[in-house]
């Protein structure tokens, strides 16, 4: 496939938003000052000294030090999951152009999580490698099967359809997964702490596994963006601008899945950070992909790791998983939403 059916044949210089430094430098101290609470709050509050040679000075084994060290990856882990479910958000919602699309609504994250289920009842999977590789399996086949329901009858892949089309196949698998756990006791305490979402148990493994699928994502999604803005205007817009939109959309969407899927399978299914981040860069910054895209990664990465925080605290002295923290904040937003723009397509 030829750069120009990528990135679209005419290639415009991008109209900088006036308001765009200075929302990148806010959120870019955000982001820093997410990354710090989440070192030092929770169950066990850590003094600047702590945090110090927990940071720079290997050589102390005090108690406050080793908790900073295990909340680095931790944090690490947090702010990467949540990026990676923002630029998921982002295409999922060029692609399909509905305006409240996300990973958790159009089913990809149940597909994951029947596919994690069946690898552990069936196959006795345990390690992180294993799930991710089941869980973009599990997520891919979802999100071919949700569209393609969504794309019958006439008008095609409408916002409602697709989102109706979510919700159903959420509910069966939500069914199938049940069914397979309640008669095997031994899956049921394995999958129940993944399926809540949590990045708790996160290990630099863990991380290391993620990086590469983060970062192949991330790159499709900024190389596809201009083409992506030609898409929005129409499938006969974008064709006469030499974009062949059948085979964007599949490299686009294979890229959300692909981040939505690893971050899924490593963390459990954490909804809505992808409509959340989205919606506010859209809001702030306008519609512009080139720069919705890789600040939708920046909030999605901020409103994760402030979920994290919160349910560290208000969980306290345990903890409420983050992803029961992202579903109070999100179902509510979402409803909003859906009521205002009436499921417009984007």
């Amino acid at each position: 496939m030829s750069s120009n059916s990528v990135s679209g044949k005419r290639e415009l210089r991008p109209h900088v938003p006036r308001n765009f430094t200075r929302v990148i430098v806010i959120c870019l101290v955000l982001l820093g000052l997410c990354a710090a609470a989440s070192l030092v709050l929770g169950s066990r509050l850590v003094g600047i000294h702590e945090l110090l040679d927990g940071l720079f000075r290997q050589d102390v084994d005090s108690y406050g030090a080793n908790v900073v060290r295990k909340r680095i990856s931790r944090t690490v882990f947090s702010l990467m999951c949540g990026g990676a479910l923002g630029v998921s958000g982002a295409l999922m919602q060029s692609v399909t152009r509905n305006p409240i699309a996300d990973p958790s609504i159009l089913g990809v994250n149940t597909g994951a999580s029947l596919f994690v289920v069946c690898g552990i009842a069936f196959l006795n999977i345990s390690t992180a490698n294993e799930y991710i590789w089941l869980a973009l399996a599990g997520a891919a086949i979802t999100a071919v099967f949700v569209f393609g329901v969504g794309s019958v009858g006439r008008g095609g892949a409408t916002p409602i359809k697709l989102v109706l089309a979510g919700a159903a196949t959420t509910a069966a698998l939500s069914s199938l997964v049940t069914a397979i756990m309640i008669p095997r006791s031994y899956v049921m305490d394995q999958f129940r702490f993944w399926q809540v979402g949590s990045v708790g148990s996160a290990s630099w493994s863990a991380i290391a596994t993620f990086v590469p699928f983060l970062i192949i994502g991330v790159l499709i999604a900024i190389i596809t963006a201009p083409a992506l803005n030609a898409l929005a205007l129409g499938d006969e817009v974008a064709t006469g601008q030499g974009v062949r939109t059948g085979t964007l959309r599949l490299i686009a969407a294979l890229a959300g899945v692909l981040l939505c899927g690893a971050a899924t399978a490593l963390a459990g299914p954490i909804g809505f950070i992808g409509l959340l981040s989205t919606h506010v860069i859209r809001l702030i910054l306008g519609p512009d992909l080139r720069f919705v895209i890789p600040m939708s990664a920046i909030s999605g990465a901020i409103i994760l790791t402030i979920s994290d925080i919160l349910g560290r605290l208000l969980g306290s002295p345990g903890e409420l998983e983050v992803g029961v923290v992202t579903a109070f904040i999100g179902a509510p937003i979402l409803i909003i939403l859906a009521m205002k723009s009436k499921v417009r397509s984007l």
